[in-house]
């Protein structure tokens, strides 16, 4: 059920049979982390846990493994307590793809389907209790009336909330022990296919610590990659059905087999993966959509009469500096940066952004009835509020208890006000951390200006002519990297203060760690594009008059305008943050389970005898060499962050949708390969969705409908055209000449030169007429858009029912029955 181990060295082995030992090698660290090991496995053993141990020889090193098994007696005790839910009565199977019910009555070949074989079953399900064990199914099969996952969950609780040592001190549970390097490892092993030998029943009686090695249980991990022997589907173990059916790139345009990933990896694993492929199904039509508009971008180029004006104006424009020594400049030069933004700064962008705005809203509001279809099918839909149990180490930990108000049971207790002081002092700690950001914000924004300010002045024409986009491309590699750095420091520090605030159940704990990351992360990833976007060259001033910050010239946008910037930007951070992550979980878990394999040769089993024994054939040995898995707070973090970018600053970009869509394709199934091939089994969590990700998710369609109501207003051209077009020109003749200014009078007496420069200001510096009715109009534009697509919004949300229908009768009728089976004296139960 699971494996516990750590190393010695052998000049330890030999002293731990030295009697002679002296008092001050009591404090050495690896005497320490004897005694504490002997007490935990004693206890463990006092407890009835089933141990027998195997040891293997790596170089100077000896590896000890512990297989540990959990006997009847004590898995229906920890099952009760742990309310574990278990089979009452068989269901018929139910399809939940509402696309694949679509395709049936349209009479469309479902290309998206494919048979999967062991699919699991569907039962009536019932919290365990020992004294009802006759009303379950299979309870006389005690090696298989509880699941895998269900036996891995029951050891982790005994390991979790056993005692080493003091508990104020904190020496309680083995995660606390893997911190401390007493133990290197501790993980349940791999489904099997066969069983194992007779061993490591619960039934029968267990295997002294000394007794010598069993053959080893080859078929215990079993290897996930098909032999030509085992195609037929009858004969595949679980790993194996999800490597072929699941983890093969091949399956890429297939159904994730969830049913399949949640009897394995349980439904946190499976709500993480169901939610991944909604996403990317409800990405295809963002992408084509996207890819529409930003085409007839491309084609609206052609014949947009300011592009023309401006790479046939050669001389007619010189403009005004663009910092102190730099050179004056034709207008005409940046005629292919210009039409560069056109691609992404015309009509369509306002048709496209209230789309991605109620597309935002339609997906949230859908997801939450797959979501809620899920956590019944499922059988967790009460999960959080009536199931869930405090976690292993705040019961460890907490200084009192108290009974439940909801179950009436008494429950380990850490006072509020207690709480709610850790949490304000953690949150001092992380708004120190993000001013940091803040601070390294402001000092790439004085890099681009010494860049651009060096890049001009160095006399190399190409240098000259690209000064600012290439202090705003350095900048951006830049950004990304210390976002990269500084990201892996402060994720550490949330751990630390997440366990120090002690909530009490897992779900809480990991919601309030995902709310300082994400807070964090959401700082460092998107202030440099709403710098960009909001308030990069809107500061800047007029010539003779420039406003500085810290004695540097406050930046301008590039000749291009921001909103290219803005797509640059976009381009840098989210293609290449997702290109630089895909090839990370591509080749480094490939990287150390090839070192691991390499050190696997030379690796010889520790007998009395020196057999020369390789232990590749030990499966416990093969699963310790997997990569350890750290949760799924990474995997979501990555796609949430990506749903702000192609949501808040979309208008700049209609092509992050069709990015976003192609990465999530190859994202499922690295995913999936990094799930059964290169990582430890995870112990099997239960959830009820999401978590706080949801919330997040809200928030950052929110933030999406007002960025895009801002970006659209201040940042694109589009208003400015919309008031030309109906103030002088219809056609759009002269309205280059109608966006540039003329320099101050005193400016040109003191430069003698004439130049122009984009604003809407007199030949004395002031703001003209113009600019107050276009400042009018987009105000007016901000509230109108918010406003229409809000309403929309709310309609959609109120159309959309939370819980589908035909959920809401099951419901109903779960609760009749368990009314029922109350009456009768039984136990309430629910679906599964």
């Amino acid at each position: 059920d699971f494996v516990l181990v750590w190393e010695t060295v052998l000049w330890e082995l030999s002293r731990q049979q030295d009697k002679r030992e002296k008092g001050d090698l009591l404090k050495t660290s690896a005497t320490i982390h004897r005694t504490w090991r002997k007490k935990f496995l004693d206890k463990l053993h006092a407890a009835g846990i089933r141990m027998e141990k195997h040891m293997t020889r790596v170089e100077k090193k000896v590896v000890h493994y512990l297989l540990l098994s959990a006997p009847w007696s004590v898995l229906c005790y920890y099952a009760e307590e742990l309310q574990l839910r278990v089979p009452l009565q068989a269901l018929p199977r139910q399809t939940s793809n509402w696309s694949a019910s679509v395709l049936q009555q349209l009479g469309i070949p479902n290309l998206m389907a494919q048979e999967v074989p062991n699919l699991p079953l569907d039962y009536y399900t019932c919290p365990f209790k020992a004294n009802k064990l006759h009303w379950f199914l299979g309870s006389d099969e005690q090696d298989t009336f509880f699941s895998t996952t269900q036996r891995h969950q029951i050891l982790y609780e005994i390991l979790a909330t056993t005692q080493y040592g003091h508990s104020r001190e904190r020496e309680v549970g083995v995660d606390q022990l893997l911190r401390e390097n007493v133990f290197t490892a501790a993980f349940p092993l791999h489904e099997a296919r066969h069983h194992c030998p007779p061993w490591s029943h619960p039934t029968t009686s267990p295997r002294p610590l000394s007794s010598p090695s069993p053959t080893p249980c080859l078929s215990l991990q079993g290897p996930y990659k098909l032999r030509p022997e085992e195609l037929a589907a009858g004969s595949l173990s679980q790993r194996q059905v999800l490597f072929q059916y699941w983890a093969s790139w091949g399956k890429w345009n297939k159904y994730q087999p969830l049913d399949h990933v949640r009897k394995y990896f349980g439904e946190k694993v499976a709500f993480y993966f169901a939610w991944l492929g909604f996403y990317t199904g409800w990405l295809l039509p963002a992408a084509v959509v996207g890819t529409v508009v930003f085409i007839a971008g491309i084609f609206l180029i052609f014949n947009d009469v300011p592009s023309q004006e401006i790479c046939m104006s050669k001389e007619q424009y010189w403009m005004c500096p663009l910092c102190k020594t730099c050179p004056y400049w034709q207008l005409s030069k940046i005629c292919s940066m210009f039409m560069a933004g056109r691609l992404f700064d015309h009509g369509g962008t306002i048709f496209f952004s209230i789309f991605m705005s109620l597309w935002a809203v339609l997906f949230l509001e859908f997801w939450k009835r797959t979501n809620a279809s899920l956590a019944h099918h499922w059988d967790c839909s009460e999960f959080e509020d009536i199931e869930e149990r405090p976690r292993p180490q705040f019961t460890a930990m907490a200084p009192m208890t108290i009974i439940n108000p909801i179950t009436g049971v008494e429950e380990p207790y850490f006072p509020k006000r207690s709480r709610l002081h850790r949490i304000l002092a953690g949150s001092m700690v992380i708004i120190m951390m993000i001013a940091v950001v803040v601070m390294f914000v402001v000092s790439i924004i004085l890099y681009r200006a010494v860049v651009a300010i060096l890049l001009s002045n160095s006399g190399y024409f190409w240098f000259v002519a690209s000064a600012s986009r290439i202090a705003s491309i350095t900048g951006s590699v830049v950004n990304l990297i210390f976002i990269l750095i500084l990201s892996k420091i402060y994720i550490s520090l949330a751990h630390f203060l997440t366990r120090w605030e002690m909530h009490r159940t897992q779900t809480k704990y990991e919601d309030a760690f995902t709310f300082k990351v994400f807070v964090f992360q959401f700082v460092t990833f998107y202030s440099s594009p709403i710098y960009i976007a909001f308030f990069k060259g809107k500061f800047v001033g007029y010539p003779g008059n420039y406003l500085s910050f810290l004695g540097v010239r406050n930046e301008e946008c590039s000749p291009g305008g921001c909103f290219i910037e803005l797509a640059q930007e976009l381009l840098v951070i989210m293609v290449g943050k997702q290109i630089i992550n895909n090839m990370q979980e591509l080749a480094i878990p490939k990287l150390k389970c090839w070192w691991h394999k390499h050190k696997l040769l030379s690796t010889k089993k520790a007998g009395e005898e020196g057999e020369s024994v390789l232990v590749e054939q030990a499966p416990w040995v093969m699963d310790h060499q997997l990569l350890v898995f750290e949760g799924l707070f990474d995997e979501y973090l990555e796609m949430v962050l990506q749903f702000g970018f192609i949501t808040i600053f979309v208008a700049a970009c209609p092509l992050a949708p069709l990015f976003a869509l192609l990465n999530n394709w190859v994202e499922i199934r690295l995913d999936a390969q990094k799930f059964v091939c290169d990582y430890r089994r995870p112990v099997a969590e239960r959830a009820e969705g999401i978590g706080i990700w949801f919330s997040i998710l809200e928030t950052i369609t929110h933030l999406a409908i007002i960025s895009n109501a801002f970006l659209i207003a201040f940042t694109s051209d589009f208003l400015p055209r919309m008031y030309y077009e109906y103030i002088h020109d219809s056609s759009l003749h002269g309205y280059v000449n109608f966006t540039l200014a003329y320099a101050p009078w005193g400016f040109v007496r003191q430069s003698n030169t004439t130049c122009r420069y984009k604003a809407f200001r007199d030949r004395d510096g002031n703001l003209t007429l113009t600019y107050w009715q276009l400042l009018a109009i987009r105000l007016g534009f901000i509230i109108t858009f918010e406003h229409v697509v809000f309403f929309i919004g709310r309609v959609i949300a109120w159309l959309v029912p939370d819980i589908p229908e035909a959920v809401e009768v099951k419901v109903k009728r779960e609760r009749y029955l368990a009314k029922e089976a109350l009456a009768e004296n039984k136990v309430g139960c629910g679906s599964s």
